[in-house]
């Protein structure tokens, strides 16, 4: 059914609440909240909006959720985190560098941290958040013990590889909500790419920091990360033949730029960095993928998709994106795509679009489009405006179970 009116739920609550014979001054204190709150509650003025609260409810009133309120679960479990969010944030909390300092464990093969390194990158372009859990666990603490017990030319590798795991750490954290743990694992990409002197490699970390600013909606900072370092790396791109990487990681961040602008209302400013965007991806040529920007032309269109929808012209979005082919991009930037193209037809209110492209971003990247934010926000909308359709029921289970 459709999503239930507050007032019907309050009432079912009163109702439930006298029949057990509370005052709603018992019954608030029964359930830790204030007599008003449960005033609210019952007047259908106030919704529940966490599932712990739903819980307590159902509990001092003897029913099950799912009798309380058939509809709520779903709709609220579209806001809980998936668990590999919680899992990689507790991995960056352990403090495998104290240890490898004090306690080292036996040595580890610097061959073997470079090539499950490589492998976390694979883990998060294909945007298999669970596995990326997984192997970090582990990976991180080697990777903090090949530092420890390197040197000469193999410290500069330990380093690189160390920089490598915190960069996929963060990336995936950003996806996953979590962006108090990916600031510090990208803060520590940064200190070991600072030691080394990879200008490149510290170039990179401040893009991964300007998509974990943009994520949470840090939009002044995001700008001024991007555009500090886009200032810098003028001087590498303006020398005779420029290494084609430098100009990748430019026009990534002018692709941030883009983004931010579109997000604090500047159209003619993320326009002139799409520009920009475009201008590097012709001195790059192909798609590439240096230093795990995925930078090309393609890239640049998906941004242009991206900014559109966060201007509202969901017109100019849905063109873009019918022109566009992302196949051979990774299954992360082929689900953003679709979770954008999504909102586009929700802004023209085109319902069976949405539920159509949300199900394709659930088949070509699964765990990105479930976890998130945006895609989450779309189903619980779609559940509360279509809670009768047998797709959006299977869209809700497929979201808060993948």
């Amino acid at each position: 059914m459709a999503a239930e009116d507050p007032k019907e739920f309050g009432r079912r609550v009163a109702f439930l609440r006298k029949k057990l014979g509370y005052s709603q001054a018992e019954f608030a204190r029964k359930v830790d909240r204030s007599e008003t709150w449960l005033s609210q509650v019952e007047r259908g003025a106030r919704q529940i909006d966490r599932m712990s609260v739903l819980e307590r409810l159902a509990e001092a009133l003897d029913v099950s959720v799912t009798d309380l309120a058939p509809e709520k679960p779903a709709v609220l479990a579209l806001a809980e985190k998936p668990s590999a969010a919680s899992e990689l944030a507790l991995t960056l909390a352990s403090n495998h560098a104290l240890r490898a300092m004090l306690n080292p464990p036996s040595a580890v093969d610097l061959a073997d941290v470079e090539q499950r390194a490589a492998r976390a990158w694979e883990l998060t372009h294909a945007a298999s958040y669970d596995a990326l859990a997984d192997l970090l666990d582990d990976l991180v603490a080697d990777v903090e013990t090949a530092e420890r017990q390197a040197t000469g030319d193999e410290l500069t590798r330990a380093r690189r590889a160390r920089a490598r795991v915190y960069l996929a750490a963060g990336g995936a954290l950003v996806k996953l909500g979590e962006f108090g743990a990916a600031w510090v694992a990208i803060d520590r990409a940064a200190t070991s790419a600072d030691l080394i002197e990879d200008a490149l490699l510290l170039a990179e970390c401040a893009f991964r920091l300007t998509i974990a600013f943009q994520a949470a909606r840090r939009f002044d900072m995001a700008f001024r990360v991007a555009d500090t370092a886009v200032t810098a790396l003028s001087g590498l791109v303006a020398v005779d033949n420029p290494d084609p990487a430098a100009f990748a990681l430019f026009g990534a961040l002018h692709l941030q730029l883009a983004v931010a602008a579109a997000r604090t209302g500047d159209a003619d400013g993320a326009y002139r960095y799409l520009t920009g965007a475009h201008a590097a991806a012709e001195h790059v040529g192909d798609d590439r993928n240096d230093y795990n920007t995925e930078f090309g032309p393609t890239n640049v269109e998906l941004h242009e998709v991206a900014v559109a929808v966060e201007l509202g012209d969901a017109g100019r979005a849905l063109r873009v994106a019918d022109r566009l082919d992302a196949g051979h991009l990774s299954a992360e930037r082929q689900g953003r795509l679709l979770i954008d193209v999504a909102a586009a037809n929700a802004q023209l209110r085109r319902t069976d679009a949405v539920i159509e492209t949300l199900i394709q971003g659930l088949t070509v990247s699964p765990e990105q489009v479930a976890s998130h934010a945006r895609a989450r926000a779309l189903v619980a909308d779609l559940l509360r405006e279509h809670g009768d359709d047998a797709r959006v029921k299977d869209l809700a289970k497929r979201v808060t179970t993948t």
